[in-house]
């Protein structure tokens, strides 16, 4: 489900669960962690390159595994979602993201960890959380309203609206919207130049800039699980996995 390939010292983890639209489950969630644990640590990799197959970038957190755990479930993990969002906070090497489609939840908010974001003209994101009865994750309480401001990130994250990659790029959440045949190779062109610089010198970079918001991104993080781990079965989460299932729109008009 979690694909690694190499182009010089370009690492490239590929999401392919393209029949379910690179939608993250269990599996995903720790094989991509432990994909880029491996990248920061792995002294021949500069940059990586995090892009989705098929149509889609992502679809988010499985929605029919997030019903069972809204249930009470329990599914073993090593690292799962949050531990892959404190491995993107901390990530310290450049994070060049290909969007090459869909991206809903997760596909979205990953862009506010992002170092430079490429996207398909043909992509577009939705931050699903009000239709879902939950609360923003990946730290993009924070990292939205820094990049986007305010207002945009309001919308972004309450109105679970589609934004195109022209809106993205307006905004500031992409660096460069290319034709959908073009998107590997801009993006790869633009990784391949940073990795011919000095991985220390990277670093170094990186570092200057992000350092000083980690803390802020941590703090938005844990926000965002306590008010997650509020919403998360109650009558309006139960409500959207209900109308999801039955294929209905949710209807939250007699919930609080």
């Amino acid at each position: 489900m979690i694909d690694v390939t190499n182009d010089g010292r370009v690492r490239i983890i590929t999401l392919r669960r393209p029949e379910a639209k690179n939608a993250m489950n269990i599996a995903m969630w720790d094989g991509a962690a432990e994909a880029l644990l491996e990248a920061q640590d792995d002294p021949s990799v500069a940059v990586v390159v995090f892009t989705g197959s098929g149509d889609s970038f992502s679809a988010g957190q499985d929605v029919i595994e997030m019903g069972r755990l809204a249930m009470g479930e329990t599914i073993e993990s090593t690292h799962g979602f949050a531990g892959l969002t404190r491995i993107l906070i901390d990530f310290p090497k450049p994070l060049v993201l290909a969007v090459n489609g869909m991206g809903l939840g997760f596909g979205a908010t990953i862009l506010g960890v992002a170092d430079l974001v490429f996207m398909s003209s043909e992509a577009r994101l939705k931050c699903p959380f009000t239709t879902l009865g939950v609360a923003p994750e990946l730290a993009s309480s924070a990292t939205f309203p820094a990049l986007i401001g305010r207002q945009n990130a309001t919308w972004a994250l309450m109105s679970a609206e589609w934004l195109s990659a022209e809106e993205c790029k307006e905004m500031g959440l992409a660096y460069k919207v290319c034709d959908p045949g073009d998107l590997m190779d801009v993006t790869m062109d633009h990784a391949r130049t940073l990795a011919s610089r000095p991985i220390s010198s990277l670093m170094a970079c990186k570092r200057t800039i992000v350092d000083p918001i980690r803390p802020l991104l941590h703090d938005a993080h844990e926000r965002e699980n306590g008010e997650f781990a509020v919403l998360m079965g109650a009558p309006a989460n139960i409500e959207a996995m209900t109308a999801f299932a039955e294929k209905r729109p949710p209807d939250f008009t007699n919930i609080d």
